[in-house]
């Protein structure tokens, strides 16, 4: 599927996974993606979420194996792989996660499984360990970390560098890197950087993924997009742009339906003064007005979810203010925040949105059961006529009243989610990712649902990485990027590259901040 960069297979491959399928429980996981990485250069692999870049570099991995496809490593194909196969091959990954044991020393951690010993003697050669690392940790970081400190003791940054050791140790033929700079600084990130280039030209080949495309455009000779478990281009960054991209990123190929309503807002409702939180966001100043629908987007470690869960008392601001209509708000913790009317709609609303093994009626009242007691008795004739009126209100498809909402599929699992603090009657609504894992007919749906709570005076802020999803149902979007403010888009005069450009931090788009 590949276009743009056409290369045959020669030597100068180190890498090549062609036409490679994958299920999972019956579901595509991907489709006939392929990926050719040249030796001794950096490739950069890009997509949205569930485009399929995490399948396939665990393919890579050893840690699953393709229902269809070839993999091959310097020019040899292997049917099937094992993780410690692939690091007998020259293969090391760096995982976003770290994959640290937190309570070893960084020594330990170091030479975990491949540990030197005395000659001649089962005893560990701890000083040929630590004059090791020592060297390496100078000669590529130019930094001194004491070989008996744990890893939980390290910052961020340091965990990173003793993951990136552990594997120059064993002179690597390819690293992967995974989301490398997603809790980093910038001083960390160029570190990092500096890192990557002079591995390139040692003749290390690297694999980049990130969502970062000013990452892409800095580091990468070369750029291989998926989208839907597919590979749609691989693209010599010299001849490209992070727009044109971000555009191969979020194409659809099946168009959706957006039923935004022209509505006139009223009232400012809810407004934040330099809103910050130490090493999450900062200076972050927002006016939300009722029936108006504001949009949030940014990547992993933008800031945008912990202001959410900022808003609704989850978290707690260092500084800044919050004031809901016009009246300062002293303190903020979530039952607070439920009487003051907001609701939050969390993204894993199985874990946190809705009970599942409470029925559909229980859920609606749960967070509004003081207006159906009486003595202290609950009112079960007045609960059962808000939960009917809800049901048909929201069209929620369920057996009946009294079915379990885990019998439920996720749209209408949301809709009671969403359900529940129409019965709070709450004019605030927090809505993290409020499609995911939702099918195309539920999404739209709850689109109609948005709407309808904006149209009674509502205000709404819709966090999604759904693009445009985004901009078909909002009228404002705010693009954070590493804890900052940088771009507002009217979202009817905007498009999804030109928003992702600006949540990848792009060059291009971080030109327009003032």
């Amino acid at each position: 599927m590949s276009a743009a960069l056409t290369v045959k297979n020669t030597a100068a491959d180190a890498l090549h996974l062609e036409n490679i399928v994958k299920h999972f429980d019956g579901a595509v996981a991907l489709a006939g993606a392929s990926l050719r990485v040249r030796r001794g250069t950096v490739h950069g692999l890009v997509g949205q979420n569930g485009a399929g870049k995490s399948t396939l570099i665990k393919l890579l991995a050893g840690l699953h194996q393709p229902d269809e496809g070839r993999i091959e490593i310097d020019g040899q194909t292997y049917g099937k792989l094992t993780p410690h196969q692939v690091e007998e091959l020259g293969i090391h990954f760096i995982h976003q996660d770290r994959l640290l044991v937190p309570t070893f020393t960084v020594g330990e951690t170091l030479f975990l499984g491949r540990e030197p010993r005395i000659a001649g003697t089962p005893f560990l050669d701890r000083r040929l360990m630590q004059r090791r690392a020592s060297e390496i940790l100078n000669d590529y970081f130019g930094v001194r970390l004491p070989n008996s400190a744990l890893i939980s003791e390290l910052s961020t940054a340091e965990k990173q560098i003793v993951q990136i050791t552990r594997a120059l140790l064993d002179q690597p033929k390819v690293l992967v890197f995974d989301e490398p700079t997603a809790a980093l600084v910038r001083r960390e990130a160029d570190i990092l950087f500096r890192l990557i280039r002079r591995l390139r030209d040692e003749g290390v080949t690297i694999v980049y993924i990130s969502h970062y495309l000013n990452e892409i455009e800095e580091l990468c000779d070369h750029v291989t997009v998926l989208r839907n478990g597919e590979d749609v281009a691989t693209l010599a960054l010299g001849e490209t742009s992070a727009a044109a991209i971000a555009r191969l990123m979020v194409a659809r190929d099946i168009e959706e339906m957006f039923p935004k309503r022209s509505i006139a807002p009223g009232k400012d409702i809810l407004t934040l003064n330099r809103l910050s939180s130490r090493g999450k966001y900062h200076d972050i100043s927002v006016t939300l007005r009722r029936g108006e629908v504001l949009g949030l987007t940014g990547l992993l470690g933008s800031g945008a979810k912990d202001l959410i869960r900022t808003l609704f008392g989850l978290e707690t601001a260092t500084s800044g203010t919050i004031e809901i209509d016009g009246k300062p708000v002293r303190s903020v913790n979530p039952a607070q925040s439920v009487d003051r009317h907001l609701a939050l709609v969390p993204e894993d609303r199985r874990a946190n949105g809705v009970a599942l093994d409470l029925s559909v009626t229980e859920n609606i009242t749960l967070s509004s059961l003081k207006r159906f007691t009486q003595l202290g008795f609950l009112d079960f004739r007045r609960e059962r006529r808000e939960a009917d009126d809800l049901i048909g209100r929201l069209e929620i498809k369920a057996a009946g009243r009294d079915a379990l909402v885990r019998t439920l599929s996720g749209g209408n699992q949301q809709k009671v989610a969403i359900a529940k603090w129409l019965s709070r009657h709450s004019e605030i609504y927090l809505l993290d990712e409020p499609t995911v894992g939702v099918d195309i007919g539920s999404k739209v749906e709850i689109y109609n649902l948005i709407g309808d709570l904006a149209a009674r005076g509502a205000g709404i802020i819709v966090l999604s990485s759904d693009l445009p999803e985004l901009i078909g149902i909002t009228d404002r979007i705010l693009v954070l990027f590493r804890g900052s403010i940088v771009r507002e888009f009217v979202s009817p005069e905007t498009s999804p590259d030109e928003v992702l450009a600006a949540s990848t931090g792009s060059s291009e788009a971080l030109r327009h901040v003032g």
